[in-house]
């Protein structure tokens, strides 16, 4: 397939710095050779973002805070991605703080309307990031992407490139959950997005869960966006992310996932987020990311 590789250099989002660097790290762990050797062709590859450094701009809103630059950032990539989607090729997007999710939505979502596509979203990541400006403990953006684009929280979110939500929450389905904060779980409940915990992997084995996961989307979309969350793995497999959280995902269940959602059909765009270079060890979260895509994207053992 035909695949614009977008790089996202924005850490405005979270409270560290650092994964700013994450897609450059991507890049130098041979993103683009590797999919080309899967017999993809790069149409492009370059960041459609310009904005100032983070110590340039003014926090704003305490409770979303660097609005305004994600905002701009954000709409910039959803130009990108509708422009890649309408054409029918693969839109990837290498984060960068995990708000932006906002952008690629927005971008996917303008795109399908057009042809009345309905589209999903497997959302890898041990957070919700379902928190609105009034439940945000943090004020964080990454941590409000996904209930923004469904629909909840601040106009300039919700609205952000066109008005109104980017996806159906019934169409939102979470695999690796381990940090929930109070607010955010009870919009998830209400909102009816579906979620598989570490806590359901544990009890029913992983088979068990991807097996739910590929039902759920079959059921119910023509497309899936994949957005995978590098701190859902266990910090063994990914020290170079922002948040280490024990228990997670181990990466072969996380190569498992990849395979499986490959062999779905339904992939059409994919994001990987939370890549923190000065948090790495050897390149090892980046050239792991590598391998995810590649797997993704037809990449096999045998």
């Amino acid at each position: 397939m035909n695949i614009h590789i977008l790089e996202m250099p924005l850490d405005f989002g979270a409270s560290r710095h650092g994964s700013d660097m994450g897609p450059s790290a991507i890049r130098l762990a041979g993103i683009k050779e590797r999919l080309e050797g899967l017999g993809h062709k790069i149409e492009k590859y370059f960041s459609p973002i310009q904005i100032n450094p983070q110590e340039y701009e003014a926090i704003g809103n305490p409770k979303a805070k660097y609005l305004n630059p994600i905002v701009k950032a954000n709409v910039q990539l959803a130009e990108e991605v509708e422009r890649a989607a309408s054409s029918g090729d693969f839109p990837l997007i290498l984060g960068g703080d995990h708000s932006i999710a906002l952008g690629s939505l927005a971008g996917l979502a303008a795109a399908y309307r057009k042809t009345n596509t309905t589209f999903g979203v497997l959302y890898v990541d041990a957070h919700g990031d379902f928190n609105t400006d009034e439940t945000s403990p943090s004020g964080n953006i990454h941590g409000e992407c996904m209930s923004a684009s469904c629909g909840y929280g601040l106009p300039d979110l919700t609205n952000l490139y066109f008005a109104g939500r980017k996806v159906d929450p019934k169409n939102v389905c979470y695999v690796g959950l381990r940090d929930l904060d109070a607010g955010e779980k009870k919009l998830m409940r209400e909102a009816g997005v579906t979620a598989f915990t570490m806590t359901d992997i544990d009890r029913l084995g992983f088979n068990e869960i991807v097996r739910k996961v590929l039902a759920f989307f079959k059921e119910r979309v023509e497309a899936v966006h994949v957005s995978f969350d590098m701190d859902c793995l266990d910090p063994m497999y990914a020290p170079g992310t922002g948040y280490h959280l024990p228990a997670g995902m181990t990466n072969r269940e996380a190569l498992l996932l990849m395979e499986e959602m490959c062999d779905l059909g339904l992939v059409k765009s994919a994001e990987v987020v939370e890549v923190n270079p000065v948090l790495d060890v050897r390149n090892q979260t980046a050239s792991f990311a590598v391998d995810l895509i590649a797997h993704l994207l037809g990449d096999k053992i045998f």
